[in-house]
């Protein structure tokens, strides 16, 4: 009976311009007590959407669309700043230009291009033959953390060098991980002896050793020759950070047998922060392929990255939105690099460490690093003089000569360093000569001896 009321409504509505509660009086009446409670339901249910129309019209009447931001509607205005601190760096005009070039959609066959130019860069710097060789979209914490989920599973012990902030950093990814996590520490701008790492490979015989190369936090930069051998020999992958160093020091992935190297796009690259370069040797492919359970992340799992890249021998599938003008950028980095020459850039940064290094002792002022051979040629650190506040120093940089310099990263040399990076296009004499003459400046004013 209920289908029948309702097409009884309908047609006295739509015949007589009413609306169904006008109608369903006298229509009511002529039913037995067995079909009223479908015909009440049709009509409350008409009745429940005139009033939440009503009440969503009466919502919009009375909404106003706020004010747009004020800061929004005039133009942008950057300062152009000297950044001599441990990055970023300041990107050359030619990579700046790249990154305003027209779009390409992240499946175009010419972005491809643009991405195997990136590729062979990569490989170039981190010197490998390396197939699974790409830059991922984020910065180095990025790649940090793909290293750390793709090749730890729940349980999986890590052998953490820590010897400034980034061995914490990745101590805590591991953790957050479920993996274990087994720390070796050295005061910060000290590094580690093979006797001290195998000892630690003998007693925790872990799946990963971690070591940061050039540690931007102390200055240090680890040696790593004999260090892949050594993790081999006790089946474990060796994964290295070379975030602040790579480009601007000698570093051969492969006749160093290093697994898993992973570097960032905004230091001797010279390109802005937004790209992590990573490499996966075989070894650490196969720990990956032969995971008991699925990789944790799936934007930054390796496999699905390596296809994308085109790093495998099946059709590139779509994994995420590429940060396409960011790679452009990146790619413009890498030929800037590939032009000059690796020896080249790895002497340039050396000779500009020197020049640095004399006049800064020039002015009585003390390395935090003693030994050279073990000093990040890319990040000087200075030990800041007694009776001297370190940030009335690096204010007085940036706002008399726009020129940046850091002080400590993170609380455990907070107030005793800064921080020099000579890094890429900024690894000229000229800006170590402009950086010490203003540091001189603030010195006169707040040393006194």
């Amino acid at each position: 009976m209920a289908r029948p009321l309702c097409a009884t409504i309908l047609g006295r509505c739509l015949q007589c311009n009413y609306t169904p509660v006008q109608v369903v009086s006298p229509l009511i009446s002529r039913l037995n007590a067995s079909s009223a409670p479908s015909a009440l339901s049709c009509i409350g249910l008409e009745k429940t959407q005139k009033m939440a129309f009503s009440s969503s019209a009466r919502s919009n009447t009375n909404s106003q669309v706020s004010e747009p931001p004020a800061c929004l509607l005039k133009p942008l205005e950057v300062p152009n700043k000297l950044l001599m601190g441990p990055g970023p760096s300041n990107p050359p005009p030619r990579v700046l230009a790249a990154g305003a070039l027209p779009l390409l959609g992240h499946m175009h066959p010419e972005f491809f291009e643009v991405l195997d130019d990136v590729k062979a860069g990569i490989q170039y710097v981190f010197q490998t033959k390396n197939e699974w060789t790409y830059a991922i979209s984020g910065s180095g914490h990025a790649a940090m953390e793909a290293a750390v989920v793709n090749l730890l599973e729940i349980g999986d012990v890590a052998l953490v060098c820590q010897n400034g902030i980034w061995g914490g950093r990745i101590a805590e990814m591991v953790d957050r991980n479920g993996s274990i996590v087994k720390k070796l520490v050295r005061p910060m701008g000290e590094v580690f002896s093979l006797e001290e790492i195998e000892q630690g490979l003998k007693e925790h015989k872990p799946k990963l050793v971690f070591v940061t190369y050039g540690e931007s936090s102390s200055g240090s930069a680890q040696p790593l020759e004999g260090l892949g051998d050594l993790c081999r020999k006790y089946d474990a992958l060796l994964l290295v950070d070379s975030v602040a160093i790579a480009g601007g020091a000698p570093l051969f992935m492969d006749a160093w047998n290093i697994d898993v190297l992973y570097s960032g796009s905004q230091k001797v690259m010279g390109a802005p922060p937004a790209t992590s370069p990573i490499s996966f040797n075989q070894r650490a492919r196969d720990v990956i392929a032969n995971r008991k359970t699925k990789v944790r992340s799936y934007y930054l799992d390796a496999a699905e990255l390596a296809n994308y890249w085109g790093c495998d021998e099946n059709p590139r599938r779509y994994h995420h939105t590429c940060l396409v003008s960011s790679i452009y950028a990146l790619r413009e980095g890498l030929a800037r690099l590939a032009e000059q020459g690796l020896e080249k850039s790895w002497q340039e940064h050396r000779k500009c460490a020197e020049m640095l290094y004399e006049g800064l002792e020039k002015m009585g002022l003390e390395m935090w690093i003693k030994d050279k051979a073990i000093r990040n040629p890319c990040v000087t650190t200075i030990r800041v003089p007694e009776g001297v506040e370190w940030k009335k120093v690096v204010d007085h940089l940036m706002k008399q000569h726009k020129i940046e310099i850091a002080g400590a990263l993170g609380k455990d040399l907070l107030g005793e360093i800064w921080r020099i990076g000579i890094m890429g296009h900024n690894c000229t004499p000229e800006n170590v000569n402009r950086t010490l003459q203003a540091l001189k400046e603030a010195l006169d004013l707040y040393w006194k001896k």
